[in-house]
């Protein structure tokens, strides 16, 4: 049994992503980050750096006492470990997909991340910021659809965990959407995650844990997000 502190975030969809691929056995716990659950102590136990998604697993493969993990990218390498599943056997395929992962952890979601901060979020616009982080987003989707011609996935034709921490960064911002246009590749490999029934399961859950999710932040919660130390 996998308890998953989650929020539906691209953070958050990454665990549901795998967790609805295998089936595996597991426990939504809301962390509403809006409101501040993340700096509650018993959540900051599990995830010290205050930051959503974190799981417990009750029964780790060693038989001894509950695992938890904390950061979106440990927690599929763990999961993915435990299960079999979404990991290569192949040493080459299983660094290339090592690689990938903290391609996303590192780049990807980060740059994507302040992209739509400055875009989005921002109190006042400021030209340096957005054009910055437009670039570097840009750059990465160029990265991504150079690695996936040729390519069903990311790794090669079988799809990995590194698929599932890249997928959920893509055009994240509705209200600052990234020109696709360029990056075909991106875009078809993009659709056939997006098809998936698994996929599909896992971004249902964001509406039944959040009926707003999608709807703009207020103040309150932008404070909490953004200014709380």
């Amino acid at each position: 049994m996998i308890d998953l502190f989650y929020w539906p975030t691209p953070n958050g969809h990454k665990i549901t992503l795998f967790l609805e691929e295998t089936g595996l056995d597991y426990t939504l716990h809301p962390v509403d980050i809006g409101r501040g659950a993340q700096f509650e102590e018993a959540f900051l136990a599990i995830s010290p750096n205050n930051k959503m998604p974190a799981i417990i697993d009750r029964a780790p493969a060693d038989g001894g006492d509950r695992i938890s993990v904390f950061e979106s990218g440990a927690i599929l390498q763990y999961l993915a470990e435990k299960t079999g599943r979404f990991l290569p056997a192949d040493l080459r395929q299983r660094i290339t997909t090592i690689e990938w992962l903290t391609w996303q952890m590192a780049g990807l979601g980060p740059m994507t991340g302040q992209y739509g901060h400055f875009t989005v979020y921002a109190p006042e616009k400021i030209d340096y910021a957005v054009e910055r982080y437009t670039r570097e987003v840009e750059r990465l989707l160029g990265v991504l659809d150079r690695r996936l011609a040729g390519r069903a996935f990311i790794v090669g034709d079988d799809y990995t965990i590194a698929d599932m921490a890249a997928y959920p960064w893509i055009n994240v911002y509705d209200k600052a959407p990234i020109d696709l246009t360029p990056f075909a590749e991106v875009r078809r490999w993009h659709a056939s995650i997006a098809g998936r029934p698994a996929t599909q399961r896992a971004y249902a859950l964001a509406k039944q844990v959040n009926p707003n999710a999608g709807q703009p932040m207020s103040e309150e919660e932008k404070k909490v997000l953004f200014g709380r130390r």
